[in-house]
């Protein structure tokens, strides 16, 4: 199914989406039914004897050579060990998935996921990211010494990327996952962009000749590139596995403590079973902070949920840091900052977790360009031009900068937050990190907010409600210079939450006592870091047994979840498949098997 680079704004244009063919059936989500994992994920169940498919396969243990000589005489071929979450990927016939129920050694199988990215906005406004988040006074050093590994189209060189004492470059380390492919430079365009907002100095935006110095949020960090997607945004899960396994293999040589996941493909299953989740989980548990795009389907009403319940994967997972996109609003000052409408809503499918976890600039952000790139040849315009950021005579070159839109550019922007906070005390875990950025976001924002977006190509005009609540901003919006600040230090693991409708009253609640799926949890229960006059108040997430939006809380009973929300029984909380053919990840939906819609404008 179609992976994605997580990088988009208003619908523009109409993008393949790189989909395998998916025959999906119906799954119940029903609350109150128990959860029951097969072997065989759904959408490996219907498809046709003879075809073709590749596929992960989880074991029991570690596979061996007896393993892959046990699928050799399935008919399979093997194409990539991926020990980290004891897997393989295989190539077989469709007609052998069946009998793979039968091993004993197999714990669970899924498809091999392609994925997928693309985005670019015009030129328009200022990017007043460092101001907005806290960060316009960091030093040139903030991050020096922590690796970032950014998994995406790759990294190409640039001045902004130099020591600036040295000249020397920093990625340090450079490798491609891309099938049949060694360069690991970026041929599209995505991972550079996502690199400079993590660690771009604005060292050839810097001297008297500029009024306006493109920066990212770390420029002393150092970048692990590992390239996953090809010069058209395309890959696959066990690309971004394998990249995510070397970089836990590296992690001591490069000092790796952050990983940028800006790429998202739609949720097939639960977080426990899905491969991608579990390499992630690898990760975090190794000591790495893991920083995922939470997605740009927050327009997407395919399923009458007003984007409820479109969080990608593997930003559903409850370990990883998951971030939706706001608009700095041309100001430097955050309090008159929106939401992106295009940023993916909660709650997770499937499993429910809360999600995004908290939210950072994303809209119309500057910073670096590949010229080399598929984006750039696409659309040459939305190269900013040297009167955005310096004085005339202007140089004949091309500009080294560029403007993107989407998740993806906010989560570059806290996996940068957290190399800084790294950076200042090395003896962070990924729990303290999270903790803090979640405690201190900001969390004062409008009750609702509307955006009419035009279509440059059909000059339709459609106008989009902007929700603020826990499935919208999770705890916040960035804060740098508050986390950099907070010396706290959470007692229990900060898995994001889950959230349980109550049948009865119709309220939601927070479950994150012993009763959870996912245990105790320090990031919104009374016993988290910041207490009981927490996020929303004295009467909020208290482990489950204070509603978060009954009557008395701060979303009052008209809420969009109340009796009348809009994911009645057929939808997100519904006994019928979310993912159904009328779903919203059907094959009629903006995310089907046809194409679909890329958004390249930048909100206003």
């Amino acid at each position: 199914m179609g992976w994605r680079a997580a990088c988009k704004e208003e619908y523009v244009q109409k993008t393949r989406f790189c989909l395998l063919a998916l025959l999906l059936g119906s799954v119940s989500l029903a609350w109150g039914q128990p959860f029951a994992p097969d072997k065989l994920a759904d959408d490996l169940r219907a498809l046709p004897p003879e075809s073709p498919v590749e596929i992960i396969v989880q074991y029991k243990h570690v596979p061996s050579s007896l393993h892959h000589r046990n699928m050799a005489r399935r008919g399979g071929t093997l194409q990539q060990e991926l020990h980290s979450i004891r897997a393989a990927t295989y190539r077989v016939a469709a007609k052998v998935l069946p009998d793979l129920e039968a091993d004993s050694e197999i714990v669970h199988v899924s498809l091999n996921h392609a994925l997928h990215g693309a985005a670019t906005p015009p030129v328009q406004g200022y990017d007043y990211m460092p101001q907005t988040i806290g960060a316009n006074n960091a030093t040139s050093s903030a991050g020096a010494g922590i690796g970032v590994a950014v998994i995406d189209s790759g990294i190409n060189p640039n001045p902004d990327l130099n020591d600036p004492a040295t000249g020397t470059s920093r990625i340090v380390y450079q490798q491609s996952f891309v099938n049949g492919v060694s360069d690991a430079t970026d041929q599209y365009g995505h991972g550079t962009h996502v690199a400079g907002s993590i660690a771009g100095n604005g060292s050839t935006s810097a001297g008297s000749r500029y009024f306006h110095q493109v920066t990212g949020v770390a420029p002393g960090a150092r970048l692990i590139n590992l390239r996953v997607l090809d010069q058209n945004g395309n890959g696959t899960d066990s690309q971004v596995i394998a990249a995510i396994q070397q970089a836990v293999a590296l992690k001591n040589t490069w000092n790796i403590r952050v990983i940028n996941l800006s790429v998202g493909r739609p949720v097939y299953e639960s977080y426990t079973l899905d491969p991608l989740c579990q390499a992630v989980e690898a990760a975090w548990n190794a000591g790495i902070v893991v920083v995922v795009a939470a997605g740009n389907e927050g327009r997407n009403n395919t399923a009458g949920t007003n984007g409820y319940g479109t969080i990608t994967a593997p930003g559903n997972d409850p370990y990883a840091i998951t971030v939706g996109a706001m608009k700095t609003e041309e100001s430097a000052s955050p309090n008159d900052d929106l939401i992106a409408s295009y940023s993916s809503k909660g709650p997770t499918l499937v499993d429910h977790v809360v999600k995004p976890d908290l939210v950072a600039p994303g809209n119309r952000i500057y910073s670096l360009v590949s010229l080399q790139g598929t984006l750039y040849s696409a659309y040459p315009a939305n190269q900013l031009p040297y009167s955005a950021y310096a004085k005339a005579p202007y140089s004949p070159n091309p500009s080294n900068y560029y403007m993107l839109s989407g998740t993806s550019m906010a989560a570059g922007i806290v996996s940068g937050s957290s190399a800084v906070l790294i950076g200042l005390d090395p003896a962070l875990t990924p729990d303290t990190v999270k903790a803090r950025l979640m405690k201190s976001a900001s969390k004062a924002f409008p009750a609702t907010s509307q955006v009419t977006v035009t279509d440059p190509v059909t000059g339709a005009q459609t106008t989009y409600l902007d929700q603020y609540d826990i499935f919208t901003i999770g705890a916040g919006y960035l804060n740098l210079a508050a986390a950099v600040a907070s010396s706290d230090v959470p007692t229990l693991p900060t898995l994001s939450p889950i959230a349980n409708p109550d049948p009865v009253s119709g309220n939601i609640y927070v479950v994150n006592g012993s009763s959870a799926v996912n245990g105790s949890s320090a990031v919104w229960g009374s016993s988290a870091v910041w207490g009981s006059s927490a996020v929303w108040g004295s009467s909020v997430f208290v482990n489950g047994n204070s509603a978060v939006w009954g009557s008395s809380a701060v979303w009052g009973s008209s809420a969009v979840w109340g009796s009348s929300a809009v994911w009645g029984s057929s939808a997100v909380w519904g006994s019928s498949a979310v993912w159904g053919s009328s779903a919203v990840w059907g094959s009629s939906s903006q995310a089907g098997s046809e194409s679909l819609n890329v958004s390249v404008n930048g909100e206003k």
